[in-house]
């Protein structure tokens, strides 16, 4: 149904905020003859051109490469490692967790805090937050400082797996969207599309959608469709309208979310889209958490006619993020159509 293998790699590939280079590489050997044109930015995107039938209209597409990670900022005397958070963090789900430091060398560490068996019932009770953690290496202190410095990115060790239809990994906020784009870009490779593409993947999302800001402001699209996961909050206690979205029930059309209302005529285009062609789909209704939606609308000059394709995600920002095949394979048939389709609605305001 899609190639594990290839999202398998992508989601293991370290990329934190602002140190995206091994991510960065691989698209753009990915993109190398399939793409007509493929460039990066003084800021460290991705842009991956496809020709179109016209070039009167652009059409921009974003998914972001970093994941959420951290930075070193300080190393003890006994060589244990602080750090700070890049991207949000629910600091319960840092404990027992294992962590690489990207430093003269790539180092395995381990998330460590006060055991609970010398804890006060006081501190029992509380959550532990993530300025309590340290990063254990099994190192000498002195091999540690040989290798680390402060500023070194720090991102988390977990492999991918297969669970019935689904996917289970760290980092699959975003690498789903990285794939998709891919897959998508590869689909078009041989066949006429109405405007000219450009697949952007996009940096320092989880810090602020700083790589969609940079893009769209150079690229200036007349319409722009991000590609990124959303909360499938389909669980015990949940309900039915606490959702967002659910797994196994198809990609998710974006209506709106924390940073961005989705212009109600690319959210028309797209339910249609996705009936026309049979692709199964449901609608997002994010309350909080942006997206680099926010950028393409916002940045292009005048704005431009923006929206979402979003794939459901359970344990959002931990490293059991799991997501259906299906959902993802729905993701890169609507996506398909729509840059097949674009052309074609009327775009008039109505």
């Amino acid at each position: 149904m899609i190639d594990v293998n290839l999202l398998s790699t992508i989601s293991k590939l370290p990329g934190a905020p602002g140190f995206e280079q091994k991510v960065r590489a691989f698209v753009m050997d990915q993109m190398n003859g399939v793409a007509d044109e493929v460039k990066t930015d003084a800021l460290g995107n991705v842009i991956a051109i496809k020709k179109g039938k016209s070039s009167d209209k652009k059409v921009m597409l974003a998914s972001h490469m970093d994941e959420i990670g951290f930075m070193v900022t300080h190393v003890d005397d006994e060589g244990f490692i602080r750090f700070h958070t890049l991207g949000g963090f629910d600091p319960k789900t840092l404990t027992a967790q294992r962590v690489i430091i990207h430093g003269r060398e790539d180092i395995m560490g381990v998330m460590g805090t006060k055991p609970i068996h010398v804890m006060t019932p006081e501190e029992r009770s509380k959550v532990v937050k993530s300025n309590e953690y340290f990063i254990d290496t099994g190192l000498t202190a002195e091999k540690v400082k040989q290798l680390v410095r402060i500023g070194d990115p720090i991102t988390r060790e977990r492999e991918l797996i297969e669970m019935g239809d689904c996917v289970n990994s760290k980092s699959l906020d975003n690498r789903i969207s990285v794939f998709v784009q891919i897959e998508a870009m590869k689909a078009l490779q041989n066949k006429e599309v109405p405007y000219d593409i450009y697949a952007v993947f996009t940096v320092q999302e989880e810090v602020g959608l700083r790589g969609a800001t940079a893009a769209a402001s150079g690229i200036d699209p007349d319409f722009g469709i991000a590609l990124d996961v959303t909360m499938a909050y389909d669980l015990p206690g949940a309900a039915a309208h606490e959702r967002v979205s659910s797994l196994h029930d198809g990609t998710a059309i974006k209506i709106m979310d924390g940073a961005t209302i989705c212009d109600y005529r690319m959210v028309e285009f797209m339910r249609q889209t996705a009936a026309t062609h049979k692709v199964k789909h449901q609608m997002e209704l994010l309350p909080a958490g942006g997206t680099d939606t926010a950028g393409l609308q916002r940045y292009s000059k005048g704005g431009c006619i923006a929206g979402a394709i979003s794939i459901p995600l359970r344990y959002l920002h931990q490293s059991i993020e799991m997501a259906s095949k299906s959902d993802i394979s729905d993701t890169i048939d609507l996506l398909v159509a729509c840059l097949e389709d674009i052309g074609k609605f009327d775009w008039s305001f109505k």
